[in-house]
């Protein structure tokens, strides 16, 4: 019996590469590759890349390179690259990384058995010619919903085989994509859309993502249901902007209606929505999110800055004044709500005076978890072709800057919390730190953890309530009072 093909696949990036990757997981398996944690254990790695910013796109070359160097004294044979950034360059990747034995877009993942298969043997996969993502799907959104010809990671697309191996399951309906978990952590991230339909002028993802389109309410209970089979207990909803989840399904409130189904669904204990763009949050999903047994109460908002002659420029939309009142309305129904966002420095264009704006948003606004970026030029964005551009050491100053305050101002919101009662989720039992768990307010990587003391007996995947009793910066140290549930 012929000995069977390995692979590993190397996730950078945000949680929607993450689901992507288990996509390419579920395909590969149910195609009869063995799948491994390690790299250096596998016929080929597969590195689901990341193409946002600079930074990122660094990452995710080093990690190819690593990658590389396992041919010399490893098992692995081919190193090929998928993700936002393969799909962003392609060929231009390709020729400028040769260490990489494949480039495959998002066009290649349907049949991504076969192209791993055909560089495996010695074969060439060429590597696709970038183009504007936004172009191949309708301008109407009422019209998206039926372009199966294009390829839309996470969405329900095809026909899965009627013979699937253990651990990978088709995540909802006749027509669904593969999916098979990558580790056994108890929460996991669910699509509720791809692409973007805003023109921020800093941002590249809408021309390589493309247009806005929503999985259906069915799908996505579907994959929530099969993720709860699989031990999951916290279901985090990701796309590039829930906010507009439905509009192209005729009904913008449509998430109001589905994160109570969702929060209904047997095994999960908690619902987490990201990406919320503060310009289309409206009252109705303020009042579900704030009230809704097991969906946490939890607001990441994309304000980006607080300076509004520097947002407008940013194609976006808002200022000081009226976010602090977004933040008023939310904490007028949830005292307890979490809030986090992203802000960019160093803007082209951007005043001492602008800066001063913004720090004084962030030291009125009480947010939770805090990212602060300095701009970078990206390629075909409209804000790369401005000529006012900050001086880099500028905008390195004003980074560590800014930095410094967000760092002040989160670790004074977690001493707020000093005395109340959280509700728990056990992630891991580590060596040093004992039981770490996150608060409803804490996103998985992102915004800090909850570190349980008298928590004799917990496991992953249980819940626990407990009384805050200190803080280290973002992080919560906080006595088991009860806890509740099956662990894994």
């Amino acid at each position: 019996m012929p000995e069977r093909r390995t692979v590993a696949l190397v996730t950078l990036g945000c949680a929607r590469n993450e689901v992507d990757s288990e996509e390419l997981a579920g395909r590969l398996a149910a195609d009869g590759w063995d799948l491994v944690e390690d790299a250096a254990d596998a016929d080929v790695a597969v590195v689901n890349t990341c193409g946002f910013v600079e930074a990122a796109k660094k990452d995710s070359v080093d990690a190819l390179l690593e990658a590389n160097d396992l041919k010399d004294h490893g098992r692995t044979q081919a190193v090929v690259a998928v993700g936002c950034m393969a799909e962003r360059y392609g060929k231009e990747l390709a020729s400028a990384l040769p260490e990489a034995d494949g480039v495959l877009g998002f066009d290649d993942y349907t049949d991504i058995s076969d192209r791993l298969q055909t560089i495996l043997s010695g074969g060439n996969v060429e590597a696709h010619a970038p183009r504007d993502r936004r172009t191949l799907l309708p301008i109407s959104p009422a019209e998206r919903q039926d372009a199966d010809a294009v390829a839309l990671p996470g969405h329900a697309q095809d026909t899965p085989p009627a013979d699937l191996p253990e651990g990978v399951a088709p995540a909802s309906g006749p027509r669904a994509p593969l999916r098979r978990r990558l580790g056994s952590s108890p929460v996991a991230s669910v699509k509720l859309a791809s692409g973007c339909d805003r023109r921020c002028s800093f941002c590249a993802i809408p021309s390589f993502r493309g247009s806005f389109i929503s999985r259906r309410p069915s799908d996505v209970l579907g994959e929530t249901r099969w993720l709860a089979e699989q031990g999951v207990k916290e279901i985090m909803l990701v796309s590039e902007n829930n906010t507009s989840y439905g509009k192209d399904l005729g009904d913008i409130r449509l998430l109001e209606t589905l994160l109570p189904e969702l929060a209904a669904v047997d095994g999960i204990e908690r619902i987490r929505v990201s990406y919320l763009q503060p310009a289309e949050m409206r009252p109705g999903l303020i009042d579900v999110l704030t009230s809704t047994d097991k969906v946490a109460p939890y607001f990441d908002l994309s304000f980006q800055h607080a300076a509004p002659g520097v947002l407008r420029r940013m194609r976006r939309f808002g200022d000081t004044d009226r976010f602090w009142e977004l933040l008023e309305q939310i904490r007028t129904k949830a005292p307890e709500a979490g809030a986090r966002s992203n802000f960019i420095v160093g803007f082209p264009g951007e005043s001492e005076e602008d800066v001063a704006e913004l720090e004084r948003f962030l030291t009125g606004a009480r947010l939770d978890a805090i990212g602060v970026f300095g701009y970078s030029d990206e390629d075909g964005t409209e804000a790369a072709s401005y000529a006012d551009k900050t001086d880099p050491d500028v905008v390195a100053e004003r980074l560590a800057r800014v930095s410094r305050l967000a760092e002040e101002l989160t670790a004074q919101r977690a001493e707020e919390r000093i005395g109340d009662t959280v509700r728990v989720l056990v992630d891991r039992i580590d060596d040093e730190e004992g039981v770490v768990g996150r608060g409803a307010h804490q996103a998985p990587e992102t915004d800090g953890v909850t570190l349980l003391r008298g928590a004799d007996g917990l496991v992953p995947g249980r819940m626990a309530e407990a009384k805050v009793v200190a803080s280290e910066g973002v992080d919560l140290i906080a006595e088991v009072c009860t806890s509740e549930g099956a662990g894994r």
